[in-house]
């Protein structure tokens, strides 16, 4: 079993590596937008061209995120999600990005709605989801600290396996 835990840890490694190496791409590509845009002039066309840009920088921030949350998570400390802190630890900063990026995504649709107003509704619809992911999550980690009360030992554990990272 402990060989299975180890090959688990090992996918878990790689996965991780694929999406850094995702993030530096992203990273590369936004930064040739923004160059691009820079160098042919400041006009309306490259204010469009940053905002691009800064999207593909929110998709490399999720990237990168991910990839630290599934080393820390699954490799340095070998977590298991089943108790309700970690459940909650693990998916608040998987949220935080996933918030980040869809208001990002947000904000460049909404610069891109005013060439074209038929995309002002999908730039209100994505606006409209961030609220209710942050609602959800929001509700979520309210009923979950009614869980974390009732196994105060899985919440000590968490604080344990946080000292390998240091």
């Amino acid at each position: 079993m402990k060989l299975l835990l180890g090959l688990y840890s090992a996918v878990h490694a790689f996965m991780a590596a694929l999406f850094a190496m995702t993030a530096l791409m992203l990273i590369a590509i936004a930064a040739r937008v923004a160059w691009t845009a820079f160098t042919g002039g400041l006009d309306a066309s490259a204010a469009e061209a940053i905002i691009e840009a800064m999207g593909l920088l929110a998709a490399a921030v999720v990237a990168l995120q991910i990839s630290q949350t599934i080393a820390e998570e699954e490799v340095i400390r070998d977590a298991h999600i089943s108790a309700p802190t970690r459940v909650r630890r693990f998916l608040s900063r998987f949220m935080v990005v996933i918030v980040v990026a869809v208001a990002v995504e947000a904000l460049v649709a909404t610069f891109k709605a005013r060439e074209a107003p038929s995309l002002l509704l999908y730039a209100a619809a994505t606006l409209c989801s961030v609220g209710v992911i942050l609602a959800g999550w929001g509700l979520f980690v309210r009923l979950n600290r009614y869980a974390e009360e009732l196994e105060p030992e899985a919440m000590a554990e968490a604080k344990r396996e946080d000292a390998k990272l240091k």
